[in-house]
Order: structure tokens, then C-alpha cells, then sequence
């Protein structure tokens, strides 16, 4: 079946004069999550993991993914006629060094739409002297049962979810682009046009958005959205249309491109706007188009989003209630039952996710449940299938990371329970990770800092023992809308995006003994204002999260005092805010949770 699939896909690149196509993981929109209609690399190759990029010539085709998806990739891929290319290890080699060794001239293919205009002109660049051309979708005749294009109902948000209109952010955006008044900007991120229209929708599992486009007219001072009718009911139309906001079907979007007139100016995003769509802009218009300024690759909307306003951190604060609730209910489900044999980490994800949806404003996972016992714990993006979940037991370390789109916030949560007895070297590495986990939520920092100036302060624990974790500490979460989303992040790797008050990010540590366990623990934290002096600003975390930790495999020992307190305060917290909406069986179980240690 798949040499099948290689074979049509050959005859297809030597009918266009192709030396080789590139089949990324992406759709016009360039989102994390893709929707069915979209996954053609998956549907190619037979790799079902989020992340990776495939590579056919006449002779050769391979897979390039990174750590996270080497096993899965093995097996998915034996007698695919795909070779499996590792990123991210020592001499690694690249996607164009691959292409270069295996051709000497020609074409090399990838679908316009599917490569942003900065990714497009890297990749142009590394693969000289080879030419790469943008085609139209290669796949529109090889895929015979292609699922269709998403067709849900697309929502709005009001006003007092979201605390500010369609034109308040209307205006923002050409303040923070300090756009001409005759200028175009198109939005082509499902996220920023979510944002920018208070538009949610269920075209994209685990992300609250609708298939879109927006074009915003600085001159006229009205939005063009493109997206088809049938996804909107009447009301949904008419309140936008009240608030200035024109819409066309989703397949004219490329039409209203190509007929804008000579003299306007269009401003893009070209790490979020295809080659396709600066092609034809170019290629009908004479004024211009105009990269937009996009520091670490996040544009004006990304921006704007990432700092929330006072209705959007108290909707995040309401989704926090409840998914605390359905946590602890999930923790005591699990202790209760755990020694029955029938737990598995597939069904207790699937608890999870129907725990929340008992919330009645619950909408949908914000991802797929990680749920890792014993060795799947290091893996660090595990997600558990028939194949391979196992049981549960009380051997060693149980890593949860869930989260949960409400009608008014995203919620993204890890806890790491031992629901046995603890090794020295278990507690140890616990407390290690909760250590450095309490450092950056207790800290005070000036107005200015960096993410990468924070991160050291949850590794540092771990770094004392020649100890680390290579992903990321920190990662901007949205408001109903991604869980991750920038353009600030707290990591190791430089960016130049300061932390602002009201900006939300997760907090969350870990450390991977491979084939053994793997322990991480999150929190969603908002950026405060902390204080002023004769030195500046500063500015601090609040905890969002409402969720114990789990004390078992706690060492006090290895904890400051200031840390201890600082635990000892959050449980009291959880505690408080927890045991109104909880019965008195689960307000019991919540006490034996946060008793303070010493």
C-alpha cells in the first residue's frame, strides 16, 4: 500500500519535473495541531506523530522527525520504503544535506501553501544550487479518500470573556504595527484571527478555532474574514457584520489577494503567511508588500494576545477551579482503584478527559493526554496507544500532563504521583525538580527580564548534581485558544521577549531517567507587579494551577525553608479555594493532600 502511495507520488514529480518533494507537517495556517484534511505527510508515510517531514525522490524517501517520535517512527515506518532520519543528534544530517546527496540538479517541489515565506527563503538558500519551487497541492488528485475540510459551527466569545470588542483590537493592532492608514494586513494564524474577531470554532482537535483568513483595512477600518458561510449561523453573521466585519467564502481568499488595487499596501507576517499567498500578492500588485517585524518569529497579534486582559485572567482563573476539581477527583479515582489491575494509562487518560467534561462549560482537551507510568514517564511527549500502554501499579512514578479548554480559559496541567514507596534516589529526584520548580515561582524579578534569565532558576537544583532536562521550563498559554502559544518562553535558548504583567506561562521542571521514570511538574503562572524601589519595577509569579503536589516522594530535607513555605502557603491556597465545590469525602482526601510538612 505505501509503495503504492511512493509510486503515484514518483510518477506525479516526473509528469511536473520534480527531483524531489518536500511533504511538511503543516496546513496553510502553519498550526500545531492540523486537521485531518491536512495530514498528508502522515497519510504518505504511515507516521502518525505531530512532528516531522518527509522527502521523496526518484530513488529515496526518508522521515525526519526529532527525539520525541524516534520509536514510534521505527515501527511506524518498517516497510514503508521511508528511512528514518534522526534530528537533533551529533552530525545529524540535515534535509538538505540528504537532498544534496542524492541529487545533483534539478527541482526540488513543495507545496506553496504549506511553507511560510521565512521557512521557504531558509530553505532556498541551504539547498543552493538546487531550485525550490512552490506547486500547487500534490495530493488534491493522489488522495482518493481525503477527508474533507472541517465544516463545525464556528462561535463567539462576548465581550465580558474576552474584555475587549473587535474594534478595541482593531485599534490595538495598527498602533502596535504603527500601520499607514492605506495599508493591508493579512492574518493567516487560526489563533490571531480567533483572537482578533473573538471567534472560536472545533475545525482543529485540541485548539478552539475555525479554517480562516482575515484581511484588516487600515484605510476603510473593517476586517475581511474569509471563511465559508455554512460554518456561521445567522446571528454569528449578523453580529459581525454589525462590528464592521465583511465575510467571503474561504476559497475567495486568494481571489480577494490577486484583485487588490495597485496603490494599497500589504503588510505580512512572513513566518505565519505561505509563499503561495506572498506570490500572488506580488504578482498583482505594484505598491509593495512589506514584511511585518517579527522578533523571534511572533507578529503584532501574537504580541497583543500574549498579555491578557483583567476578563481573560479571571475566565483562566474560573477554568482553573475546575479543572482542579476534576484533578483531585482524578487522584482519588486513581489511589482507589489503582490496585485492581484493570487501570491502564489509556483508560486513565480517558478519566481525565471525562472528569473534566462533566464541567458544563468544558470544550475539549487542549492536547492529547501524556499519561507515562514506569519507562513511558521519560518519554517526554508519550502518548500512550493500544499498543503500548501498560498497567498501572505502585511500582514507581505515574507522569500526568493534561490540560482542558473552558468556554473562558485554557488549562494545562502536570503532577507526577508515586502511588508506592519511594526510593531515596525517587525523592531525591523529586524533590530536586520541586525545588527548582518553587525557585521560579518565588521570584521576584525587575520589569525587562527575559525568559532566559529565569530559566536557571528551576535547573539549578537539578545542575548542583551534573543534572538536567533538554526541553523548555516555560511556554506562553492562550485564552480559550493554544496552550502553546509566544512569544515569551522561559528556556535556556535566547529570546529577546520580556515577561510582562498579565502574560500567562507555564512553570514546569523535570528530570528523564531513561527506561525507568520520568518526573515533571507544571503550573500555570501570571505575571504580576511585585514592587517598586530606587532600582525599577519588579515583578513576580502568581500560581493559577490549583492542584496539589504530591509530598510522598518529598525529601524536607533537601528543601530551604523559604521553599517550604512557599509549598506550605500554595497547598493552604489549593485548600481554600478547592473545599466549597468538593463533597466532604473529597474535602477529606484534599486536606490529607496539602497537610503542611516541616
Amino acid at each position: 500500500m505505501m509503495n503504492n502511495k511512493l509510486s503515484s507520488l514518483r510518477a506525479h514529480m516526473a509528469q511536473h519535473g520534480l527531483g524531489a518533494l518536500i511533504v511538511p507537517t503543516n496546513d496553510p495556517h502553519f498550526s500545531e495541531y492540523v486537521a485531518a484534511h491536512f495530514k498528508c505527510r502522515e497519510w504518505l508515510t504511515g507516521f502518525t506523530g505531530s512532528a516531522g517531514t518527509a522527502v521523496v525522490t526518484p530513488t529515496a524517501a526518508a522521515l525526519f522527525t526529532d527525539s520525541r517520535y524516534f520509536l514510534q517512527a521505527e515501527q511506524q515506518l518498517a516497510g514503508s520504503g521511508f528511512e528514518l532520519k534522526k534530528e537533533g543528534l551529533p552530525n545529524s544530517e540535515t534535509l538538505a544535506q540528504y537532498l544534496k546527496r542524492h541529487l545533483d540538479k534539478g527541482s526540488v517541489g513543495v507545496d506553496g501553501k504549506l511553507y511560510a515565506v521565512a521557512a521557504f527563503e531558509k530553505l532556498q538558500q541551504e539547498l543552493s544550487p538546487l531550485a525550490l519551487t512552490a506547486v500547487d497541492d500534490p495530493f488534491a488528485a493522489l488522495w482518493p479518500d481525503r477527508p474533507p475540510m472541517p465544516s463545525t459551527q464556528a462561535f463567539l466569545m462576548d465581550v465580558a470573556l474576552t474584555g475587549a470588542t473587535i474594534e478595541e483590537k482593531f485599534a490595538a493592532l495598527q498602533k502596535k504595527l504603527n500601520a499607514p492608514e492605506d495599508s493591508l494586513y493579512v492574518v493567516g494564524a487560526l489563533d490571531e484571527v480567533a483572537w482578533l474577531l473573538n471567534l472560536r470554532g472545533h475545525d482543529v482537535a485540541y485548539t478552539p478555532v475555525n479554517i480562516a483568513y482575515a484581511i484588516v483595512d487600515f484605510e476603510s477600518e473593517a476586517i475581511t474574514l474569509a471563511m465559508n458561510f455554512d460554518k456561521m449561523s445567522k446571528a454569528v453573521i449578523r453580529q459581525l457584520q454589525e462590528q464592521r466585519v465583511q465575510i467571503v467564502q474561504y476559497k475567495d481568499f486568494e481571489l480577494m489577494l490577486a484583485q487588490l488595487s495597485d496603490s494599497r499596501k500589504v503588510i505580512y507576517n512572513p513566518n505565519k503567511t505561505s509563499i503561495a499567498t506572498q506570490k500572488i500578492v506580488q504578482q498583482h500588485n505594484q505598491s509593495g508588500i512589506t514584511k511585518e517585524a517579527t522578533p523571534f518569529g511572533f507578529g503584532a497579534i501574537s504580541q497583543l494576545k500574549a498579555v491578557k486582559s483583567a476578563a481573560e485572567v479571571a475566565g483562566t482563573r474560573r477554568a482553573m477551579l475546575a479543572d482542579g476539581v476534576a484533578w483531585l477527583r482524578f487522584w482519588k479515582w486513581l489511589e482507589e482503584n489503582v490496585d485492581s489491575g484493570a487501570l491502564t494509562e489509556l483508560s486513565a487518560g480517558e478519566k481525565m478527559h471525562e472528569l473534566r467534561a462533566l464541567h458544563p462549560d468544558f470544550i475539549e482537551d487542549s492536547f492529547a493526554p501524556i499519561v507515562g507510568y514506569k519507562e513511558h514517564g521519560a518519554i517526554v511527549h508519550y502518548s500512550a496507544s493500544p499498543a503500548s500502554s501498560i498497567a498501572l501499579g505502585r511500582d514507581t512514578f505515574m507522569l500526568v500532563d493534561t490540560g482542558g479548554h473552558y468556554a473562558y480559559g485554557t488549562t494545562d496541567i502536570t503532577r507526577t504521583l508515586h502511588l508506592g514507596a519511594p526510593s531515596e534516589q525517587e525523592k531525591t529526584d523529586y524533590t530536586l525538580v520541586l525545588k527548582g520548580h518553587l525557585q521560579l515561582s518565588a521570584a521576584k524579578f525587575p520589569h525587562g527580564t527575559r525568559g532566559a534569565q529565569l530559566d536557571m532558576l528551576a535547573r539549578q537544583p537539578l545542575m548542583q548534581r551534573h543534572l538536567t532536562y533538554l526541553h523548555g521550563t516555560g511556554h506562553g498559554v492562550g485564552h480559550c485558544l493554544c496552550v502553546h502559544e509566544g512569544p515569551q518562553s522561559i528556556r535556556l535558548e535566547e529570546n529577546p521577549t520580556v515577561i510582562e504583567p498579565s502574560m500567562i506561562t507555564s512553570c514546569e521542571p523535570g528530570i528523564y531517567r531513561a527506561g525507568r521514570y520520568g518526573i515533571r511538574l507544571e503550573n500555570l503562572v501570571l505575571t504580576v507587579p511585585s514592587g517598586e524601589s530606587e532600582f525599577g519595577s519588579f515583578l513576580q509569579f502568581e500560581p493559577l494551577t490549583l492542584c496539589p503536589f504530591d509530598t510522598k516522594a518529598l525529601n524536607p530535607a533537601l528543601l530551604h525553608p523559604e521553599d517550604i513555605a512557599y509549598l506550605n502557603g500554595y497547598h493552604r491556597q489549593v485548600y481554600a479555594l478547592l473545599s466549597p465545590l468538593l463533597s466532604a469525602e473529597e474535602q477529606h482526601f484534599l486536606r490529607e493532600k496539602t497537610k503542611e510538612i516541616g
